[in-house]
């Protein structure tokens, strides 16, 4: 399959069967993440694997929405970055996101992008506080996003670019 036909292909996934991932698909998913971009090749990020379903069950609340899936997947990844090594580290991390994202898509796991940068948890503290507590990652690391993983429940429609997309492309001027 060549990249643009896995993009067309390539959804959000909310809805996981009890099917486990391997270990294999699991390290293809981080590997992805690990070969990721960075600006000067500072690689600010760090990934924080958790498959264990009770930790799983309590990061779904670390959104007031938006990540309720996480109480049925079978791992997520979270990806924070130590913000005092670059300015672009939320860059950065969201190309880390993109290529797990991807990755997870051409191996038949399901994923989606749970945003945690600037959210709120379902207690009123941040979702970057709420899983720091969890997760005990260090204070001067910063949280981009959490993927989430499972098998999916079912397989969405792939997507096109419409003419209307299209419109939004604009060569040489506005």
């Amino acid at each position: 399959m060549d990249l643009l036909e896995l993009m067309r292909k390539r959804r959000s996934v909310r809805s996981y069967t009890s099917e486990d991932i391997s270990e294999e698909h699991l390290d293809k998913i981080l590997e992805a993440g690990l070969l990721s971009a960075s600006g000067r090749a500072v690689r600010p990020w760090e990934m924080i694997v958790v498959r264990n379903q009770e930790t799983l069950r309590k990061m779904a609340d670390s959104r007031d929405h938006g990540a309720k899936m996480l109480e049925g997947a079978n791992a997520a990844v979270v990806v924070i970055a130590d913000e005092t090594k670059t300015d672009v580290w939320t860059e950065d991390c969201s190309i880390v996101m993109a290529n797990m994202h991807l990755m997870a898509s051409s191996l038949g796991v399901g994923s989606c992008w749970i945003q945690g940068r600037l959210r709120k948890s379902s207690s009123e503290d941040s979702t970057e506080e709420y899983l720091r507590e969890l997760l005990c990652f260090p204070e001067n690391y910063r949280l981009e996003a959490t993927l989430s993983l499972g098998m999916p429940e079912n397989i969405p429609e792939r997507r096109e670019v419409t003419k209307e997309l299209w419109k939004k492309v604009h060569r040489e001027v506005y």
